[in-house]
């Protein structure tokens, strides 16, 4: 029983360092908080998937006095919590292929990004145009100007094993 309380134990602390360093990299001024504008990418990059309703309501809940900051003091225990009873898992990597290739009618392997930015600003949760860019940004192949969609996947899904 004891050697389960510990096991326990280290599962939560590991959970602890891995939401620190996914916090402190977005504390640009290392005073604990961090813009609620980047809560979000804290979250996936945690492997976390909320939905925009419940990602509102994560910052809803940790969001000190609606400063538009956040205090890991207050994200610490909200997401450990999530991450340990596994909320907001990451869609299935076949699911998400499946997905792109009902957008790829002509079976190409690729979207152009007009033609991704049209999906993703108008159909399911909506994004800005500035996430759209900021996307594009990192995925677009460049000198082809097309996003090979499993090569996103690739950096969309994470190993459950990590």
């Amino acid at each position: 029983m004891a050697e389960s309380k510990q096991s326990s134990e280290a599962t939560v602390s590991d959970v602890q360092k891995k939401i620190r360093a996914a916090f402190e990299a977005f504390d640009y001024e290392s005073n604990n908080t961090v813009d609620v504008r980047e809560i979000g990418t804290i979250i996936y990059s945690l492997g976390c998937f909320p939905s925009q309703a419940d990602l509102h309501d994560l910052i809803a809940e940790v969001e000190e006095d609606q400063t538009g900051y956040i205090h890991l003091d207050s994200f610490l225990p909200v997401m450990s919590k999530v991450l340990l009873e596994h909320k907001f898992p990451p869609i299935p990597e076949d699911l998400l292929l499946q997905a792109f290739e009902v957008l790829d009618k002509e079976k190409k392997g690729y979207l152009e990004p007009e033609e991704l930015t049209k999906y993703m600003t108008q159909e399911g949760e909506l994004f800005t145009q500035e996430e759209m860019d900021e996307m594009l940004t990192a995925l677009a192949d460049h000198e082809k100007n097309v996003v090979y969609y499993k090569d996103l996947i690739n950096q969309l899904t994470i190993d459950p094993d990590m």
